[in-house]
C-alpha cells in the first residue's frame, strides 16, 4: 500500500503564497504520476495541477500562471507552489499518486485564503 501525505496548508491573505508538499512512500515514486486536486465546499472537485513521471505538467485553467508543480524523486515528494492566492483558491487540497490503473490518495490539507 502506498501512503500519500500532504502538508503545508494554512491561512493566508489574498495575494499571498503557500507551498504544499506531498510525500509518498514506495521505492518507485519516480514512476508515479502525481496530481493535486482541490475540493471547496459546495463546489465540484477540480484538477489543480499534475506532473507525469516524465515531467510533463498539466494545469487547471484557474491556476495557470499562479501555481507551479515540481517533483523531487530523490525525496519522494511533489510540491505545489501557490502564488497570488485568491479567495476562490480556498479549498481542501488533495494529492494523488497514480500508476497505470492504481491510485492512492492523501487525506488532504486545508488552504484558507482570507483577510
Amino acid at each position: 500500500q502506498v501512503q500519500v501525505v500532504e502538508s503545508g496548508g494554512g491561512l493566508v491573505q489574498p495575494g499571498g503564497s503557500l507551498r504544499l508538499s506531498c510525500a509518498s512512500s514506495g521505492s518507485i515514486f519516480r514512476t508515479y504520476a502525481m496530481v493535486w486536486y482541490r475540493q471547496a465546499p459546495g463546489r465540484q472537485g477540480e484538477l489543480v495541477e499534475g506532473v507525469t513521471s516524465g515531467g510533463r505538467v498539466n494545469y487547471g485553467d484557474s491556476v495557470k500562471g499562479r501555481f507551479t508543480i515540481s517533483r523531487n524523486n530523490g525525496k519522494n515528494t511533489v510540491y505545489l507552489q501557490m502564488n497570488s492566492l485568491k479567495p476562490e483558491d480556498w479549498a481542501v487540497y488533495y494529492c494523488n499518486a497514480g500508476l497505470r490503473q492504481l491510485s492512492w490518495w492523501g487525506q488532504g490539507t486545508q488552504v484558507t485564503v482570507s483577510s
